[in-house]
């Protein structure tokens, strides 16, 4: 009889580093020897629930195309999403200033901020984290993971999805691929020169390379198959190191390493420069946030992230984009927003195109940001949905995803339209929701997101204690 290998074997190397195995049949728990036609019994799987922002909404009349407008890049993950419109966070427009910030605020909160830098009360990933892992996470867990591409720094909320009780952040953001990778796998000590220089001379995988050996060889504990899996799977993380870190080397061998360049793109004040905007090709935008997205998903398969947020860019985003937005092998649009828009600054930004929406018109910048938007937030789901569990389904279908934005429409002259009608889209949490619908759902936020939070077990509501809450059923499996 084989080995039984636990579900969270790890590889450990130096420092701080830890590299999870991916699932393997030596993984699973086994019937007796003497049943090979018996089926194996599942392990658990584990509790996830991650929170996915994008900026700026989907204005509501583009909401009732379904999957044939703007939504599109979602249909093929249709069977595993619950679509739900015309959900009102109005409630958080407490401190008037616009969606942008307030709805941003209210988003996997249903609470308007309190302040510059808090929320109004714990986001639903914090409250599954407390109800299911109220003594810690296991080790080698990252406690919570915050990453994203985003770009518009005024006021946290904009950009930060994920709060504790208190409405403080959770974790600290990860806007830059090489921080995200190490966040996830660890460093050497960055305050010594010498580990420095080491960190840099190495992959992560190098201090591992022992048990790689033993897992993959000869006397490996493995099946075939599975060292087989193990090999492919460490190649994997290989290559989005070197994507993340852009390892270059010169003539002089691997003992003469050049610096990895940092992030070409703009971050911290720079990306937001006095609020009015930077220039953004295309490609730069979506090459960086696929990384990020492959990176993060990488961290939910090897069981080094169970709770978090990922932001595709902050809310009010100020971005000129420009640049050929292709989709299924065709071109849709050409962006240049400030051509396009005949302005230039924060008036040449992506934004104003939500601002000047007119459902009596094509409105066909505002229609392709959206779709792309879309675009990019399916990679991410996607790549979730690449890896089956134990019990047959995949991390997608297993996880909590919740995946929302600052507002139902655009323009800043009516709250009520604007912050009513607001996106929102969710997983099946391991059969907990409806799944393969377009439901409008005509509820508050907080009562849909206290609805979810009981169906995960949790015992917290979020809100005033004193507000008569309603379960939302139309949501439940």
């Amino acid at each position: 009889m084989k080995k039984r290998l636990n579900r969270r074997t790890i590889l450990k190397g130096m420092g701080a580093i830890g590299i999870g195995l991916p699932l393997l049949e030596e993984m699973m728990l086994s019937t007796a020897a003497a049943s090979p036609n018996v089926a194996p019994v599942p392990a658990d799987v584990p509790v996830r629930a991650f929170n996915v922002f994008f900026g700026l909404g989907i204005p509501s009349p583009l909401q009732k195309e379904g999957f044939d407008g703007v939504l599109e890049p979602l249909k093929a993950l249709g069977d595993k999403l619950l679509v739900m419109r015309n959900v009102d966070q109005v409630r958080c427009d407490e401190s008037g200033i616009n969606a942008h910030f307030d709805g941003a605020s209210g988003a996997f909160t249903a609470e308007p901020p309190r302040g510059e830098a808090k929320s109004g009360g714990p986001s639903i990933d914090q409250v599954i984290r407390n109800t299911h892992y109220p003594n810690g996470l296991p080790d080698g867990i990252v406690p919570t993971l915050a990453a994203g591409t985003y770009f518009r720094r005024s006021r946290m909320c904009r950009y930060v999805h994920s709060f504790k009780q208190d409405g403080t952040v959770a974790a600290r953001m990860q806007e830059r691929p090489r921080d995200l990778f190490d966040r996830v796998f660890g460093s050497l000590e960055v305050g010594d020169p010498d580990s420095r220089k080491q960190r840099l001379r190495r992959s992560v995988l190098d201090s591992v390379v022992d048990q790689y050996k033993l897992y993959t060889g000869k006397n490996s504990p493995l099946g075939s198959a599975s060292r087989v899996r193990v090999r492919e799977h460490l190649e994997r993380i290989r290559e989005f190191e070197r994507r993340a870190y852009q390892m270059k080397h010169d003539n002089k061998g691997p003992k003469s390493p050049i610096l990895p360049p940092r992030s070409e793109l703009a971050h911290g004040t720079q990306a937001d420069p006095d609020g009015q905007g930077i220039d953004m090709p295309l490609g730069d935008l979506t090459a960086e946030w696929r990384l990020m997205a492959d990176l993060f998903a990488l961290a939910v398969e090897l069981d080094r992230v169970r709770i978090g947020s990922l932001t595709f860019l902050a809310a009010g985003e100020r971005l000129r984009v420009t640049g050929d937005y292709v989709y299924d092998q065709k071109k849709v649009f050409e962006f240049n927003d400030a051509k396009q828009l005949r302005a230039s600054g924060d008036k040449g930004c992506s934004h104003e195109w939500w601002h000047k929406f007119n459902e009596k018109k094509k409105n066909e910048a505002l229609r392709a940001h959206a779709h792309m938007k879309m675009r990019e937030v399916a990679y991410f789901l996607k790549r979730l949905d690449e890896t089956k569990e134990s019990n047959g389904k995949s991390i997608l279908e297993n996880s909590l995803v919740t995946i929302s934005t600052e507002s139902g429409d655009g323009r800043h002259n009516d709250v009520k339209r604007e912050l009513s009608g607001v996106f929102h889209a969710i997983t099946g949490a391991n059969g907990r929701f409806k799944t393969g619908e377009i439901l409008d759902v005509g509820e508050e936020g907080i009562d849909v997101y206290n609805t979810m939070l009981a169906a995960m077990g949790a015992t917290t509501k979020l809100g005033p204690k004193k507000r008569e809450g309603r379960i939302v059923e139309s949501i439940l499996s």
